[in-house]
This record gives C-alpha cells, sequence and structure tokens, in this order.
C-alpha cells in the first residue's frame, strides 16, 4: 500500500506545481521561470523540514511517502528547471540561464538547511 501513499501525495503535488506556476507568471513578466524557481524552492524547504522531523523520529515512513516522494516529488521539478535553462541559453540569454541555475541551486539548498533547522527548533 506504500504506491498509495505517493500516488496521494503526487495528486496534490503535481495541480499545486501547474497552478503555482501559472499563478507566479501572471504576475511576473520576466524572461526568468520564476513560477518553476517558486515550486522547486518551496519543495526544497517541505523536503527539509520532512528530514529534519524524520531524524527527530517525529515522521515515519509513510508520511516520508506522502509527503517527500509523493507531494514534493510531483511539486518539484528538475526537468522543467533543465529546459527552461536550455531555452534561456538557447534564445540568446545565457546570463538569465547561469543566473538561473545559481539562484536555483542556491536558493533550492538553502531553503532546504532552512527547513532542516525549523525542524530541529520544532522536535528537539
Amino acid at each position: 500500500m506504500n504506491w498509495l501513499l505517493v500516488v496521494t501525495g503526487a495528486m496534490v503535488g503535481a495541480p499545486l506545481r501547474y497552478l503555482t506556476d501559472r499563478a507566479v507568471r501572471s504576475r511576473h513578466d520576466s524572461v526568468l521561470p520564476w513560477g518553476t524557481f517558486t515550486v522547486n524552492v518551496v519543495g526544497c524547504l517541505v523536503f527539509g523540514v520532512l528530514t529534519g522531523a524524520a531524524v527527530a523520529g517525529a515522521a515515519d515512513s509513510r508520511l516520508r511517502l506522502l509527503l517527500g516522494t509523493g507531494l514534493c516529488g510531483a511539486l518539484t521539478t528538475y526537468s522543467t528547471f533543465s529546459y527552461e535553462t536550455l531555452r534561456l541559453a538557447e534564445t540568446g540569454a545565457r546570463g538569465h540561464a547561469a543566473l538561473n541555475v545559481v539562484a536555483s541551486t542556491a536558493a533550492g539548498l538553502g531553503a532546504a538547511f532552512a527547513g532542516v533547522a525549523l525542524a530541529r527548533g520544532i522536535w528537539a
């Protein structure tokens, strides 16, 4: 029944990614893919909190499957990040492509570390 937890999480994560991307794009007319950036950073934060909770013993394997593999797996998107970065470079916006890579990586890692720290504060 583990697969059902993953499917359930993904059923929330995938539409949430789509709706968040659309909402962010409608508010920001920019060459940078802010929608993808947003869902990836939020997903890293959620996964960081979940990781910290798991280390503290506050998140069992079922919750990790539901939220980590299911929700975050469907919410975040490395393939779209890669595609959008490649498109930026191909259309001559190489500086924007580099900025997208650096900012997404730094913000994602920062969000994951912040999530772990937040979880430690809650469950320590």
